[in-house]
C-alpha cells in the first residue's frame, strides 16, 4: 500500500487556514484588503466578543457576479493575478486565492453581493468548508461577508484564542492601520455595538491622523518627504524627539499601501534618531514607503505582513536619510552631523539663529569634540528651544582676564561661549565653586583619573585668535591612557556593601563612591528608578498613595487601540496616585497626579502605560502588569541624568538603594551599580 496520498481539499484548505488564520484579526485583515482592493469608498466592520462570535465586513465596492460568488471560495481563485509573470509587479494588497476558502473551512461564513449591472443580489452560504445555501437576497453595490463562530470545527485552534479584550485590541490595531493607510476611504468599527472607530473620508493623512489621534499627536509631528522613487519613495510623519515612547507600537509602517512589520523599515527609522533618541527609546511614525513593484516581493510571508527588498541597503539609506533630513530642517540634527567638517565661525553673533540652533543640539557633543568640558553650574542662564519645548541649563563660567590682542578674539570666545556653554581661559585654573570644595581631597585624588583636560585649565588647549588667523593650536594633552574597562563588573546581588561613601558626581549623571572593596559608579537615574519602584509597590497593599491634585484637570483623547486598554489599567493608575475620569467617547481627564511625578510627565506616563498593554501583556497575571505600571511611573518620576546633586542628596539617595529589594538593578534590569575592585586598579598600575 501506497504512503503517499493526497490530502482532500478540505484539510489542504485548513490546513492553510493554520497559516493565514491565525486570530479574529487575520480574518479581518483579508477580507478589509479584498474589499479596498474592490474599490470600496466605505467600509463598516461590526465584530461581537473579540471576533469569535460574529466578524462583519460591509463594503460598497465593485460586487461580484453570481458564479464569481461562487468560485470566490475555490481554493487558489483570485481576479488580482493570472499568470507568472504578474507575480514580479503585484499591485494589489490580496493575490493569493486562499482567504476565503480558508476562512469557510474554519467558521460559517454568509456572503452577500451585488456587483454593477446586475439585478440580483447573491447569497451563498458555507459551513466548515461544505456549501449549505445559494439564493437570490437584498443589498445594494458592493459584498458584505460574515464569519460567525471561528474555529467552531477546530476546537485544538479555538482553545488558543486569547481573551476578548486581546482578540479586540487586535482587531482595532488593524482597522487603524488600514484607516491611516487609506484616508480616502470611510472606516467604521462597531465592537459588540459600541462604536469604536469612525473615520469620515479624508482629504490627506494628516487629517485622517488627527481624525484618528486627535490634535495634540498632530502638534508633536515632523513631514518626511524624500527618497528616491527608482529605490524608494518616502512620505509620512515622524515624532519629534521629545516625544519618547518605550516600545514601537506607536509606528505604523507601509510598503505601497499595505501594512508590513518589517524589521529593516524599523531599523531605518531608529538610524534616523541616531544621537538624538536614548537607547531602548523609539520614536512614533506614520512612515509610507512607495517602492517600484518589480523592487519588493511581497510574496514571502502566508499573511503577507512581510516583504523583501531587492535593494535592502538602498531603502534603509533612503529612509533613514529622509529622517534625518526631517529632523534637521526642524533644528534637532545638524545636516553636517554624520561627517563633521571645519570648526563653525565663532565671530558670528552668539544670539543669532545659527548659534541658538547649535547650543540646543550639539552644545555638549562639540564641547567633547574640541577637547573643551562644559559641566553644568550655577549661575548664568541659558534657555534654548527645541520646537515647543523649552530646557534651561545652569552654566558658571569663569571669569579669568581675556587676552586683549583684539576685540575680534573677545567677541570671538564670548561666543563660543555662550554656544557651548563654556568660557576660555588664559592660564589660570578654573575657579571652583562651593560644591567642588565640598569634595576635597577625594575629588582631587580622582580627577587624574576621571577628567578630561578641559579648555579651562593651564595644560589644555587654548583657541587661537580668529582676528590673526592663525589656526595652530598648541597641544599639551596626555598621552594614550591604558583601560582598565575589563575590570569594571557588575555588582550581584546581594554584594552591595552597607558602607558605602559618596564622593562626587561624574558628567552630573553617574555618583563616584567607595566602600571596602573599592571603587564604585552609581547610575542615579536607575538608582532613584529602584528606590520609587519599591515605593510604588509597597503602596499597593497599605496606605492610601499620596497624589497632588491640578488645579485645572487636563484632558487628552485616547486611541482606538488605547481606549480598551485604559479600562484594563484604570484601576492600578489610580492605586499609585493618579485621578483619573473617563469623559465621553475617547477622552480620559486627569484629575491629580503622584506625588513625585511631575504634573508635566503625566501624559506622558499615561500614553507609555497605555501602549505597554498590548495583547501579550494583557493576557499575563495581574501582578506583572502591575508590575509593568509601576516601573513605568518610576522611570518618569525618577531623577534624570544631566542633574546636579549635593552631596546630601547624593548620601540619600545611596542610602535608600541599599534598602531596597534589588540594589544592584534598575525595574527594567539594567544595572545601578558597577564596581571596580582595588586589586583591579592594582592590576592596572602593574603592581604586585
Amino acid at each position: 500500500m501506497s504512503k503517499i496520498r493526497v490530502l482532500s481539499d478540505h484539510l489542504a484548505n485548513q490546513i492553510a487556514a493554520g497559516e493565514v488564520v491565525e486570530r479574529p484579526a487575520s480574518v479581518a485583515k483579508e477580507l478589509v484588503e479584498n474589499s479596498i482592493d474592490a474599490g470600496a469608498r466605505s467600509v463598516e466592520i461590526d465584530v461581537e466578543a473579540g471576533g469569535r462570535r460574529l466578524l462583519r465586513v460591509a463594503d460598497d465596492g465593485c460586487g461580484m457576479t453570481r458564479d464569481d460568488a461562487l468560485l470566490s471560495f475555490e481554493r487558489h481563485a483570485t481576479s488580482k493575478i493570472s499568470k507568472s509573470e504578474d507575480l514580479a509587479a503585484i499591485g494589489t494588497l490580496g493575490f493569493r486565492g486562499e482567504a476565503l476558502a480558508s476562512i469557510a473551512s474554519v467558521a460559517r461564513v454568509e456572503l452577500v453581493t451585488l456587483a454593477a449591472g446586475d439585478d440580483t443580489p447573491t447569497l451563498v452560504r458555507i459551513e466548515g468548508g461544505r456549501m449549505r445555501d445559494v439564493q437570490p437576497a437584498a443589498r445594494a453595490v458592493g459584498t458584505t461577508i460574515t464569519v460567525r463562530d471561528l474555529f467552531f470545527n477546530v476546537p485544538a485552534r479555538r482553545k488558543f484564542l486569547r481573551s476578548e479584550a486581546t482578540e479586540s485590541f487586535h482587531l482595532t490595531n488593524l482597522v487603524t492601520h488600514y484607516a491611516l493607510a487609506h484616508p480616502e476611504i470611510a472606516f467604521t468599527l462597531t465592537n459588540n455595538g459600541r462604536e469604536v472607530l469612525r473615520c469620515s473620508t479624508a482629504a490627506d493623512l494628516r487629517e485622517r491622523a488627527y481624525q484618528i489621534f486627535g490634535a495634540e499627536f498632530l502638534d508633536s509631528l515632523l513631514e518626511v518627504a524624500g527618497g528616491d522613487e527608482r529605490v524608494a519613495r518616502v512620505r509620512g510623519y515622524v515624532s519629534a524627539p521629545r516625544e519618547r515612547r518605550t516600545s514601537r507600537d506607536a509606528q505604523y509602517l507601509f510598503v505601497n499601501g499595505r501594512y508590513v512589520r518589517d524589521r529593516l523599515v524599523s531599523r531605518a527609522l531608529g538610524e534616523g534618531y541616531r544621537t538624538v533618541l536614548p537607547h531602548g527609546v523609539y520614536p512614533a511614525a506614520l512612515l509610507f514607503l512607495e517602492v517600484p513593484l518589480e523592487e519588493v516581493d511581497v510574496n514571502v510571508h502566508p499573511a503577507k505582513t512581510e516583504v523583501r527588498f531587492r535593494r535592502a541597503s538602498a531603502v534603509v539609506d533612503a529612509v533613514r536619510e529622509a529622517v534625518r533630513a526631517a529632523l534637521s530642517a526642524e533644528g534637532y540634527v545638524r545636516r553636517d552631523a554624520e561627517t563633521p567638517e571645519e570648526p563653525p565661525d565663532f565671530t558670528r553673533d552668539a544670539r543669532g539663529e545659527a548659534f541658538a540652533r547649535e547650543a540646543t543640539t550639539t552644545a555638549r557633543q562639540e564641547s567633547i569634540e574640541f577637547g573643551f568640558d562644559a559641566p553644568a553650574r550655577d549661575d548664568d542662564l541659558l534657555t534654548t528651544r527645541g520646537g515647543d519645548q523649552e530646557r534651561s541649563y545652569n552654566r558658571e563660567f569663569a571669569r579669568d582676564a581675556v587676552p586683549q590682542s583684539s576685540a575680534v578674539e573677545a567677541v570671538a570666545k564670548n561666543a563660543a561661549a555662550s554656544a557651548r556653554g563654556v568660557e576660555f581661559e588664559s592660564g589660570a585654573e578654573r575657579a571652583s565653586t562651593p560644591l567642588e570644595e565640598s569634595r576635597g581631597a577625594a575629588r582631587a585624588g580622582s580627577n587624574a583619573l576621571t577628567r578630561t583636560p578641559n579648555a579651562c585649565e593651564s595644560s589644555a588647549p587654548r583657541l587661537a585668535s580668529v582676528a590673526s588667523g592663525d589656526e595652530s593650536r598648541a597641544e599639551s594633552r596626555l598621552p594614550p591612557l591604558n583601560s582598565i574597562a575589563g575590570g569594571v563588573v557588575e555588582v550581584e546581588a546581594g554584594a552591595a556593601s552597607a558602607n558605602v561613601r559618596p564622593l562626587f558626581q561624574l558628567e552630573e549623571s553617574y555618583i563616584v563612591a567607595v566602600d571596602e572593596e573599592g571603587l564604585l559608579m552609581i547610575d542615579q537615574h536607575a538608582a532613584h528608578e529602584r528606590v520609587l519602584f519599591d515605593k510604588y509597590r509597597a503602596l499597593e497593599n497599605s496606605r492610601q498613595p499620596e497624589s497632588q491634585q491640578l488645579l485645572v484637570p487636563e484632558t487628552f483623547d485616547l486611541t482606538p487601540a488605547q481606549v480598551a486598554a485604559f479600562d484594563a489599567v484604570a484601576d492600578d493608575l489610580e492605586a499609585y496616585g493618579f485621578g483619573l475620569m473617563r469623559l465621553s467617547g475617547r477622552t480620559v481627564a486627569v484629575k491629580a497626579v503622584p506625588a513625585d511625578l511631575a504634573p508635566t510627565e503625566a501624559r506622558n506616563m499615561l500614553a507609555e502605560a497605555l501602549d505597554a498593554v498590548d495583547a501579550e501583556r494583557r493576557g499575563a497575571a495581574r501582578a506583572t502588569l502591575r508590575e509593568r505600571v509601576a516601573a513605568s511611573l518610576a522611570c518618569r518620576a525618577a531623577i534624570k541624568v544631566n542633574t546636579p546633586l549635593a552631596p546630601e542628596k547624593m548620601r540619600w539617595l545611596i542610602d535608600r538603594l541599599l534598602v531596597t529589594s534589588s540594589p544592584t538593578t534598575c525595574p527594567h534590569g539594567r544595572p545601578a551599580i558597577l564596581r571596580l575592585t582595588t586589586r583591579d586598579i592594582e592590576r592596572g598600575f602593574h603592581r604586585p
